[in-house]
């Protein structure tokens, strides 16, 4: 196929809209279902990416889930514990610990589940059965893959009554090495950014405490990769393989910071007792759920357990989750991994990174203020890695 006809750009008023490539070569994609879009196209290549060159650094089968071209979520296929397996709404799948892509995608899509609703999929390997009965159920626009098993692509297929997009990459498809784009009619070009990310990175220790556990590294490697693939400015925080909260495309990077850090705060959150035991009405589904379980968790608790709601989505009325309970609750939390696009220009970054259990940073360095910043980690016992290396994303 050497080019592909879109319905329309951006929004409905752009046309004509065409994928192509310039040089006249086959497109390196085949189209199994569906008819993806301009944008669809654009979180699909983006997040191929991401996931191809987070397998490289880590040996592991890994998903993203992406939405309006950052991702909300990436994460390797480890299994899942039981607390987070219900978290995310995945206890009820059959198999789920033996297959590692459906762990890591189930980690992806589990992880923000609000942003994460009508998600672009990305998949490292072949999709299997078991991955492909978990898509089915949730809401999403269409998934990229290196291949799909006959029995999963049938299962895919039948999403959206028919009109899934499912698209599969030759995964030796390699890009030119000069990328070019045009805006108001001006063309840029710029070399492509093939810089690989891996434990060598990691190797400028700064803080007192040069602690650095292969998980850690792991983590820190799936926070900086997610960050090469997400709008800028952006902030990831990480843990026990997983991306826990993306803050992308935010003007001031203590506004990342805290964006991602109360991501990854409800991440927590919804693995407390409470919230596990929501009784939830049988007839409330899980975007229902997840939109339920947010404002649960949030100070505005009374939309959802006020006297004259509560019966709308609950068969008794709970408890409220106190903020004392879950302040109580997150400083128990540690070991978190942060990853920073760009320099942290202030030490309020590194306050805000400890509320939410954050252990380990990497952050490429260069600021005036880097001692002040280097002090905070040391003041709360972190480990501080320069990495030298600006992750900008655009």
């Amino acid at each position: 196929m050497k080019e592909f006809e879109l319905k329309y750009g951006c929004n409905p008023n752009q046309k004509p809209a065409r994928i192509y490539m310039s040089n006249g070569a086959d497109l390196p994609i085949e189209i199994l279902c569906g008819r993806p879009g301009y944008i669809n196209f654009l979180d699909a290549f983006n997040s191929w990416q991401l996931v191809k060159e987070l397998k490289e650094a880590t040996g592991l089968p890994c998903a993203t889930s992406f939405k309006h071209v950052s991702p909300t979520s990436a994460a390797v296929g480890t299994k899942l514990p039981e607390k987070l397996k219900k978290a995310c709404f995945v206890d009820d799948i059959e198999g789920l610990d033996d297959s590692p892509l459906a762990c890591a995608y189930a980690r992806a899509r589990g992880t923000d589940r609000m942003s994460s609703f009508g998600d672009w999929i990305a998949l490292s390997d072949v999709c299997d059965v078991t991955t492909a009965k978990l898509i089915k159920r949730e809401v999403s626009d269409g998934i990229i893959a290196p291949g799909y098993e006959p029995e999963a692509l049938e299962i895919l297929k039948s999403k959206r009554k028919g009109n899934y997009n499912i698209v599969k990459i030759d995964p030796d498809y390699i890009p030119d090495p000069v990328e070019i784009k045009q805006v108001y009619g001006v063309t840029f070009e710029q070399g492509r950014n093939n810089f690989k990310i891996n434990e060598e990175l990691l190797s400028n220790l700064v803080s007192e405490n040069k602690n650095l556990p292969d998980s850690a590294k792991r983590d820190l490697i799936i926070s900086l990769i997610t960050l090469k693939y997400t709008q800028s400015n952006s902030v990831c925080y990480a843990v026990d393989g997983q991306a826990i909260g993306v803050g992308a495309g935010q003007q001031s990077r203590i506004l990342c910071t805290r964006l991602a850090g109360n991501k990854a705060d409800i991440w927590h959150l919804r693995q407390h007792d409470k919230v596990l035991n929501l009784p939830f009405l049988d007839s409330l589904g899980r975007p229902d759920r997840d939109n339920v379980i947010d404002v649960y968790i949030s100070d505005d608790d009374e939309d959802v357990l006020g006297d004259d709601v509560w019966q709308q989505f609950f068969k008794v009325r709970p408890e409220p989750l106190t903020k004392e309970e879950k302040k109580a609750y997150l400083s128990s939390i540690s070991g978190v991994a942060l990853g920073s696009d760009a320099f942290f220009p202030f030490s309020d970054n590194i306050e805000r990174a400890r509320r939410s259990g954050v252990s380990y940073v990497a952050e490429p360095g260069g600021s005036i203020r880097d001692e002040a910043v280097i002090e905070c980690c040391n003041k709360y016992n972190m480990t501080l890695s320069f990495t030298g290396m600006r992750l900008f994303h655009h």
